[in-house]
Order: structure tokens, then C-alpha cells, then sequence
């Protein structure tokens, strides 16, 4: 996960340079929303499975 989110903070940097930095937040924010999507499907999955894992 600590990759993924190298990778996302490099691709942001390249944009602010390149694009701008407005550009830049709005990919920021569509990755967010995205992983906070993922996040929320896995915990419903595990919750509704039983699996209590840590």
C-alpha cells in the first residue's frame, strides 16, 4: 500500500509541475474518493463474512 501511495504522490508532483496545481488536488481528490470506496466495500465484505481478522 506504501507503493501505491509513492506512486500517487510522484504522478501529483509531475502534474503540479507540469498541468497545474489545481489539476493536480482534483486527481488527488478522485484517487481519494476512490480508495475511501474500496476501504468501505472491504470492511462490508469482512463484516458481513465474519472474518475478524486484524
Amino acid at each position: 500500500m506504501n507503493i501505491l501511495f509513492i506512486v500517487i504522490i510522484v504522478i501529483a508532483v509531475i502534474l503540479a509541475i507540469t498541468g497545474g496545481f489545481v489539476q493536480s488536488l482534483n486527481f488527488l481528490l478522485w484517487v481519494g474518493l476512490i480508495l475511501l470506496v474500496l476501504a468501505v466495500i472491504a470492511w462490508l465484505i469482512r463484516s458481513i463474512t465474519g472474518r475478524r481478522t486484524p
